[in-house]
């Protein structure tokens, strides 16, 4: 059964990005590797802060959805749920 992540990165400065993906390992890697072009890589945006998992990839995208349209201070608020330091996370 696939798994889908919804998953939020964050840069040294406080820059944060929201996606989705069915390869969470794979994504942050590429992330952090620097190989997707566009805003994460203009921003150097890569360390992992916060990530949920999800069975049906419609209920994934719904709440990707979602975080995008909340404030920044909201988006905070929700990772400091399950990590208050905002420390790059294991993704297993």
């Amino acid at each position: 059964m696939a798994v889908f992540h919804v998953y939020i990165l964050c840069s040294a400065n406080g820059v944060l990005y929201t996606g989705v993906t069915n390869n969470l390992e794979r994504r942050v890697s590429e992330h952090k590797q620097k190989l997707v072009a566009g805003f994460t890589r203009r921003n150097d945006v890569s360390r992992l802060v916060y990530f949920e998992p999800f069975a049906d990839v419609r209920d994934a995208i719904a709440r990707e959805k979602q975080i995008k349209r909340w404030r920044w201070e909201k988006k905070l608020a929700l990772i400091r749920t399950t990590n208050p330091r905002f420390e790059d996370l294991p993704m297993h």
